[in-house]
């Protein structure tokens, strides 16, 4: 008996959203997905009962990746899908789950019920550390006193929220997936990413600290004086560009726009003629990014697990030996790396963490660049290796992709009408690019972190952002396309 058949009972019987029977208006996408991400919005809004003030920031500057919300209950985020899915991708590239999720419909509904089982998994395997180990969430002394079981008492009850945030945060994403347009854990960067950005343009909530401002309540106090920057031929120049400006981090961010909506529209298409409707014509898009952004999501996650390993670590055994981590914690309590493995394998977050000369970190130059190197290498090479695995796992590759093309009654002119013969035109151009195109997004992603952007947001979340909503507005329009021309939907499915 193989394991499919042990896990078999357990795993049919995961809850799941049942899909839509036949095609689903697109306004009614609109309603559902506008209701989630209302439901969404709401939930990063309600704090956890019994947590003493909003707790320390277990994930750092890997919160907009992550979505959710510090201190509520959505505490975790997408940490835990993103994790699982992690995990089964790895399985999957090993072949170690002998599963055939695109001709056998047992093994399809398996391989969800065992994505939504490794779910539930991460989602204790990283809340319990951080409720009972870390104390990233620390349990309200007042309410200990009445509160049955004390503050152990307390800590379950901080931990039962945030689980039921993280199921909640599972179910929302299916039903955006199955229901809705795009997918559930986009449109939630999106969400997060978006706030920070409008907040750094236009905050005006830190009045009493000049450096948290929004640029444009900065540049009105520049230009009214109530501002000062110095000499601007002096340390001014320098704190326009690097500081309180901001006028680096806003290059960077139109130019990551641009780079990306650019990246998108780069692509080889391949022709195609439908052998049902003589005349009917099309092409496939190979696109320079072919995998999207998303498998960055699975590499900053590694990274954002590896660091917050560090800081469980950290917390619990008070400190570290120096070559796997010396952390420092700053003013809001959060303990940060400042040295050791945990230290070269952290991110660089923004211009200050690399430029030695304008004085603002204590490393030595040849430490900074080997950080910036790890960081370089990891990114780039993990993001040409979750590409590869995104696209075969997502049935992207060229054998599941032309199979698709057969299916739909597509033929490749000039070529027989065979599988076989589609599959080896595109794998001239699917396996290459998706490296390419890998390897490209996460290079932008350590770029833009380097320059800084609007809002202190992360590289990773920009380019998220960006793609993502690039492939909304693809699939609106090709859903309003559908809507006049309903034919249109019945040949291509």
């Amino acid at each position: 008996m193989g394991w499919k058949d042990t896990a078999e009972p357990v795993l049919t019987r995961m809850p799941t959203v049942q899909r839509p029977e036949g095609h689903v208006p697109f306004k009614r996408k609109l309603g559902w997905t506008a209701g989630v991400l209302v439901l969404y919005f709401f939930l990063t809004n309600v704090f956890l009962f019994g947590l003493q003030g909003q707790g320390s920031e277990a994930f750092g500057r890997f919160r907009s990746i992550l979505a959710g919300g510090q201190g509520t209950i959505l505490q975790l985020g997408i940490g835990p899908i993103v994790t699982a899915s992690i995990v089964l991708q790895l399985l999957g590239g090993a072949d170690l789950l002998g599963l055939d999720t695109q001709n056998n419909p047992r093994d399809q509904v398996l391989y969800q019920g065992l994505q939504k089982f490794l779910v539930l998994v991460m989602i204790c395997l990283t809340g319990l550390p951080m409720v009972f180990a870390g104390n990233f969430l620390p349990a309200s002394p007042a309410l200990a006193q009445s509160f049955p079981g004390g503050a152990f008492g307390v800590q379950w009850l901080l931990f039962a929220q945030i689980f039921v945030g993280g199921v909640l945060i599972l179910y929302m994403d299916e039903v955006i997936s199955k229901w809705g347009v795009g997918s559930g854990i986009g449109l939630f960067i999106i969400a997060g990413v978006s706030q920070r950005l409008i907040g750094g343009l236009v905050s005006t909530s830190f009045i009493g600290n000049p450096e948290q401002l929004g640029i444009i309540p900065t540049w009105i106090g520049i230009v009214t004086g109530s501002v000062d920057v110095g000499p601007i031929l002096g340390s001014g120049l320098q704190t326009l560009v690097f500081g309180q400006g901001q006028i680096l981090a806003l290059i960077t961010t139109v130019m990551i726009f641009v780079i990306v909506v650019y990246a998108e529209s780069v692509r080889v298409e391949i022709p195609l003629s439908n052998t049902r409707v003589k005349g009917a014509r099309g092409r496939f898009p190979v696109k320079l990014i072919y995998a999207s952004v998303l498998p960055m999501i699975l590499v900053r996650a590694l990274q954002a697990n590896l660091q917050f390993l560090g800081r469980i670590l950290y917390a619990q055994l008070g400190s570290l030996p120096a070559w796997l981590g010396t952390y420092q914690e700053s003013a809001s309590g959060v303990a940060n790396p400042v040295g050791g493995l945990f230290y070269y394998m952290a991110p660089v977050r923004n211009p200050e963490q690399w430029m030695w000369w304008l004085g603002q970190t204590n490393a030595a130059p040849w430490q900074i660049m080997l950080r910036v190197g790890v960081d370089l290498t990891f990114m780039v090479i993990g993001g040409a290796i979750f590409a590869i695995f995104w696209v075969e796992t997502t049935d992207m590759g060229p054998e599941a992709t032309a199979q698709q093309i057969h299916n739909s009654g597509m033929e490749i002119p000039g070529f027989r009408r065979n599988t076989s013969v589609i599959e080896k035109v595109l794998e001239r151009y699917i396996p290459q690019v998706t490296v390419i195109g890998g390897a490209l997004v996460g290079l932008l992603a350590v770029l833009a972190n380097m320059m800084g952007t609007i809002g202190n947001v992360s590289g990773t979340g920009l380019l998220l952002t960006v793609s993502i909503t690039y492939k909304i507005y693809e699939e609106i329009a090709e859903e309003q396309l559908m809507e006049m021309h309903p034919m249109m939907r019945q040949m291509f499915g």
